[in-house]
């Protein structure tokens, strides 16, 4: 049956669709769950900004239960329109949730109310599975095989012989599950593989050969893409909707309905994906692919890469400000032409070999030219709206210098093409800054001009929208306590001083461990876990020792364990009841001061005559304040304080700023009442039943 066949077949059977609240009270009763004033609100919010055409901007407070509350609307205006409905997470973690849990247990809720099953389908980059072409030999990779393997395999044959290093015993297995999976999706490979491994049986997008592929018929990415053609709800994430939306792919159908959850993170997310880095060593690996796959002679580009390699190694990390460097402008330049003259030759190459076995060669030959052509032009046309770096980081080989780009900022681009001809519903727990939705409103272009001066008129409306905060079923003054330690001194550079990791170890002995430690580093992380395993009679965890999923079940299965992380942490734990009753967050979350993009977009701010750091810093630490207090209350019973070890959020002027960011917890600055109230929880805290 066709598209349209099964489209008006449903419509004939959707005139009967009960209204959004009547299939929202059928799913929490179906689900066990109780209902809730602030989702019925924002699904019927959700379902009118559909229903007119028109975007919504809804913050619904942890607890809110805001999966369902635009899942709901958006499964009825499927069923009732025939138009489908894309959802977009921040993260692969949050859209496999969604469609694994979510979904699923939603489609059967409403099947007897909307008289089908629910048609849903996740959408994610090609890169995420397994290329049937590559795996046959028809795409050749740059490994090492010989490294691989015990007997080197001859070019374009699959390799059999016995692996004898990690990366082969690996790539080994993809083959072998590649043979039985269904989806051919990284994430149902467990346990999972290196990406070096992965990069062996995958391609980008630029790398496809897309319908001129012999294996096109069997593409596990293209049946993803058939599916998601005859969904009612299709999931995806930020990147791939903003290079989806900004280029012009068509990977995802059309749609005249988008939900952004975790909208705090789409202008991060979508300077993420259009961002661009470029090396000497990229450089250098595109003339060898351009001379193993194509015969070209190469050695003008190798100049040029040895060229760039010899500039960068002269120049400081850092952002190049105003304008790039001379050198390394011309450096750039012959990296751009040789390159324009290696894609030139690659064409009479390709003309003159017709024979298929060649296609993805030459096809991941242009590929990795075109990326270092186009990186190369970007830079070198040093745009104002751009914002452009070196960074140096360390590994095994020695020191990497790598050039970056990215967008100073993307709300013009949002304005011009998200919300073109669709309804737009954007959905966070944590959407206002200092109060206000004014901050979300500018940085995803809901504003006219998407920019707007402290001192500058009031902004208009350039999308007509609605904002919406539909609060939290948590009382937030009784369940729980901010505690700023005034009396500390203000952090410095080093990390947390002396007296912090003491004010830290009172408060584990008080809290008797049930700890969530959030730092602004991986290495003040690593510290505070050392010095607490020497003065602390509890479990200490710190991420990096293990998955963040094995660390989280520890944490969560034993009261006495804490565990200590970075930023990663803030958004991925979810532990309600008795093993989380307290958060310590080391520092307020600003950006670093050498953060490139930040303090580009601070100094633009400021040349327009705004304030670059209220409108750039403290904006961003709002939001990570937010994120990171947001772990301690996850159930109604949930009880626990936020420690903010930072003196500066009593003090500053624009400790006010921060604090209206956050939920409206009951605030002291008395050390004797946070360690009195922990002690008190410990003591009425229930132990958990303990296996064996």
């Amino acid at each position: 049956m066709s598209r349209q066949a099964i489209r008006e077949s449903d419509n004939a059977e959707s005139s009967s669709v009960p209204d959004v609240l009547t299939l929202l009270d059928a799913a929490v009763h179906s689900l066990g769950g109780q209902p809730r004033p602030g989702q019925r609100q924002m699904a019927q919010a959700v379902a009118e900004a559909f229903e007119s055409g028109e975007s919504l901007v809804v913050q619904a407070g942890t607890g809110t239960g805001k999966s369902l509350a635009y899942l709901v609307p958006a499964a009825r205006h499927a069923v009732l329109t025939g138009n489908r409905v894309v959802t977009s997470t921040a993260t692969l973690a949050l859209q496999a949730q969604i469609v694994t849990r979510d979904l699923p247990r939603l489609a059967k809720a409403l099947r007897p109310a909307l008289g089908r099953e629910l048609r849903f389908a996740m959408v994610k980059g090609r890169s995420n599975y397994v290329c049937r072409h590559k795996l046959a030999g028809q795409i050749p990779d740059d490994a090492d095989d010989g490294a691989m393997f015990e007997m080197a395999p001859l070019p374009g044959k699959v390799v059999t012989e016995s692996p004898t290093s990690r990366l082969g015993k690996e790539v080994v297995r993809l083959r072998e599950w590649a043979d039985e999976t269904d989806t051919g999706d990284r994430d149902d490979l467990a346990p999972g593989v290196s990406d070096r491994a992965w990069r062996q049986v995958s391609v980008s997008a630029l790398e496809c050969l897309g319908q001129r592929c012999p294996s096109a018929s069997e593409c596990f990415s293209e049946l993803v893409r058939a599916r998601a053609a005859d969904a009612d709800v299709i999931v995806t994430n930020h990147a791939l909707l903003a290079i989806d939306t900004f280029e012009g792919l068509g990977i995802l159908p059309e749609h005249d309905a988008l939900v952004v959850d975790e909208a705090h993170e789409l202008a991060d997310r979508v300077r993420g994906a259009v961002a661009d880095q470029l090396s000497p060593a990229a450089v250098e690996a595109a003339a060898r692919k351009a001379r193993r796959h194509a015969g070209l002679d190469v050695n003008p580009l190798l100049t040029a890469a040895d060229g760039l390699s010899d500039v960068v190694q002269e120049l400081p990390a850092g952002r190049f400000a105003p304008h790039l460097p001379q050198s390394l402008a011309q450096a750039l330049v012959a990296v751009r032409d040789t390159t324009r003259a290696a894609l030139t030759d690659l064409r009479s190459a390709a003309t003159a070999r017709k024979d298929p076995e060649s296609a993805g060669a030459l096809q991941t030959t242009r590929a990795a030219l075109t990326e270092v052509f186009d990186v190369a032009e970007r830079l070198i046309a040093d745009d104002e709206h751009d914002v452009s770096w070196l960074a140096v980081t360390e590994g095994r080989g020695g020191a990497r210098r790598t050039l970056h780009v990215a967008p100073l900022d993307v709300s013009g681009r949002l304005k011009a093409t998200l919300y073109e001809e669709r309804s737009v519903v954007l959905t966070s727990a944590t959407l206002t800054v200092g109060g206000g939705f004014e901050a979300v409103e500018r940085e995803v272009g809901l504003f006219a001009g998407g920019r707007r001066d402290d001192d500058a008129p009031p902004l208009t409306r350039a999308i007509p929208h609605t904002c919406l905060d539909v609060g939290s079923p948590f009382d937030y003054p009784k369940q729980s306590i901010l505690y700023v330690a005034r009396q500390l001194p203000p952090p410095g550079r080093a990390g947390t001083g002396q007296a912090g990791l003491d004010e830290l170890a009172a408060l584990i002995e008080a809290a008797g461990g049930r700890t969530l430690g959030l730092f602004s580093s991986r290495a003040a992380a690593e510290a505070a876990a050392q010095e607490m395993r020497g003065r602390l009679n509890v479990p200490i965890l710190c991420q990096g020792e293990d998955s963040m999923g094995a660390l989280v079940r520890a944490f969560a299965a034993d009261p006495a364990t804490c565990l200590f992380g970075t930023l990663s942490l803030w958004q991925g734990v979810d532990v309600p009841g008795p093993s989380c009753q307290l958060v310590v967050i080391d520092r307020i979350p600003f950006p670093r001061p050498d953060d490139p993009v930040a303090s580009a977009r601070s100094e633009a701010v400021a040349r327009r005559g705004g304030n670059g750091f209220m409108r750039v810093s403290a904006q961003h630490a709002a939001l990570r304040l937010a994120q990171g207090t947001g772990r301690l209350i996850r159930g109604m019973d949930d009880r626990g304080v936020v420690a903010i070890l930072d003196s500066r959020l009593a003090t500053a002027r624009y400790a006010g700023y921060l604090i209206a960011s956050l939920p409206p917890m009951w605030r002291t600055t008395d050390r004797e009442v946070v360690l009195g109230a922990l002690r008190r929880l410990a003591a009425a805290s229930p132990e958990p039943p303990r296996s064996g």
